[in-house]
C-alpha cells in the first residue's frame, strides 16, 4: 500500500498534545528512550535558521499526525540544545533519528519528499506490529472511524493533502476498507490527480471492486476525463459568485467539481439550475444528474440520495 499510497467549517485535524511535542536535553531519556520502549520515537534536530528544516518540519509532522499515536514525533532545536546534538553527533540538520526500545533503529538527513518520509513512518509503525500506541487507550477499529472522520473533515474544509495522509493512514492499517479507497480517491481527484487513482485502482483488492463505493471510483475517473479541460473550479465559482442566474457557468461548475471528487456540491449545483429553469438547455442539468447516477452506480449512497432530491423537486 505505500505505492499509493458543509454547513460549517470543520476544526482542522490536530495531532493527540503527547504524539508531538518539543524536547530538550533534560527530558530526553524520557521523552525518546523510555518512550520508546512503547512506541516508535522519531526525532527530528533542526533549528530555526535552517531552510530545509522548515521544508521537513511540516511534512514529518503532518505524516507523524496521519499514523494516529502509533509512533511519536519529539523535536529538537539544536541552538538551545547543543550538548545534545554533540552526543548525538549530528553534523548536519535536518537529521531524523527513529527510536524503538531504547536504541537507534534508522534515520536520515536532509528534507526528504513527503513520499518518503511517508515511507520512513510507514516502517516504524511495521516494527511495531502496526499497533497504536498504548495511550490511545481504544481499539484498532475505533482508531480506524477516527481517522476517517479526520480525513472526511479535512476533506470537507479543503485541505486535501491532510485528507490523503490519513485516507492513506487507514489503508496502510486495513487494505479492504472501502471507506477510504474512496475517499482518498476523492482526494485526489480534486487536485487533478487522475492518473494517481488510476494507478489505485490496479491494486484495490479484486474481492473489492463489487462494492458500491468502488464502482462509483470507476465512474467519477470517467467525470474526471470530461472535467479536465473545464477551468479552475476557483474561476468557475466566481463566475457564478457574479450571476447567480448565469446557467452556463453553473453547469460547468457542477461538472468541475463532479469529475474533481466534489460530486455531492456537483449535483447540488445541477438540482439548482433545475429549481431556477427547469427547460434550460433542453432539461440538460436533469439529464446530467441521471448520467451522474449512471456513472456512480445505482448502489452509491450518493445516487441514493440524489435520487430523492431529484424526484421531490419533479414531483413538488
Amino acid at each position: 500500500m505505500t505505492e499509493i499510497i458543509g454547513l460549517q467549517a470543520p476544526v482542522q485535524p490536530k495531532a493527540a498534545p503527547d504524539i508531538i511535542i518539543d524536547g530538550t536535553e533534560a527530558t530526553f531519556a524520557q521523552d525518546v528512550i523510555e518512550a520508546s520502549m512503547e512506541r516508535p520515537v522519531i526525532v527530528d534536530f533542526w533549528a530555526e535558521w535552517c531552510g530545509p528544516c522548515k521544508t521537513l518540519g511540516p511534512m514529518i509532522e503532518r505524516v507523524v499526525t496521519a499514523a494516529g499515536g502509533a509512533v511519536k514525533l519529539v523535536k529538537i532545536d539544536t541552538e538551545t540544545n547543543q550538548m545534545l546534538a554533540q552526543q548525538m553527533r549530528i553534523q548536519s540538520i535536518p537529521t531524523v533519528y527513529a527510536f524503538y526500545q531504547g536504541q537507534p533503529v534508522d534515520g536520515f538527513m536532509g528534507a526528504l519528499p513527503e513520499s518518503q518520509i511517508q515511507a520512513f513512518i510507514d516502517k516504524m509503525v511495521a516494527l511495531n506490529g502496526n499497533q497504536p500506541g498504548a495511550a490511545e487507550g481504544t481499539d484498532g477499529a475505533a482508531d480506524l472511524d477516527t481517522l476517517l472522520e479526520r480525513a472526511d473533515a479535512a476533506f470537507a474544509a479543503g485541505d486535501t493533502d491532510q485528507a490523503r495522509e490519513l485516507y492513506r493512514a487507514v489503508l496502510v492499517e486495513d487494505q479492504s476498507n472501502v471507506k477510504a479507497y474512496s475517499g482518498y480517491a476523492r482526494a485526489l481527484l480534486a487536485d487533478n490527480g487522475l492518473s494517481e487513482v488510476q494507478a489505485m485502482m490496479e491494486q484495490i483488492p479484486e474481492e473489492l471492486l463489487s462494492a458500491p463505493e468502488i464502482i462509483s471510483l470507476a465512474g467519477m475517473m470517467t467525470l474526471a476525463e470530461r472535467a479536465a479541460s473545464l477551468p479552475a473550479t476557483s474561476q468557475l465559482e466566481a463566475a457564478v459568485a457574479a450571476d447567480d442566474d448565469d446557467h452556463d457557468a453553473r453547469y460547468q461548475l457542477a461538472q468541475a467539481l463532479l469529475g474533481r471528487g466534489q460530486p455531492e456540491a456537483g449535483a447540488d449545483h445541477l438540482l439548482t439550475i433545475m429549481r431556477k429553469d427547469r427547460e434550460w438547455n433542453d432539461d440538460g442539468a436533469r439529464k446530467a444528474m441521471l448520467e451522474l447516477f449512471e456513472a456512480l452506480g445505482s448502489g452509491s449512497p450518493l445516487t441514493v440520495a440524489f435520487r430523492k432530491k431529484l424526484s421531490a423537486l419533479l414531483f413538488s
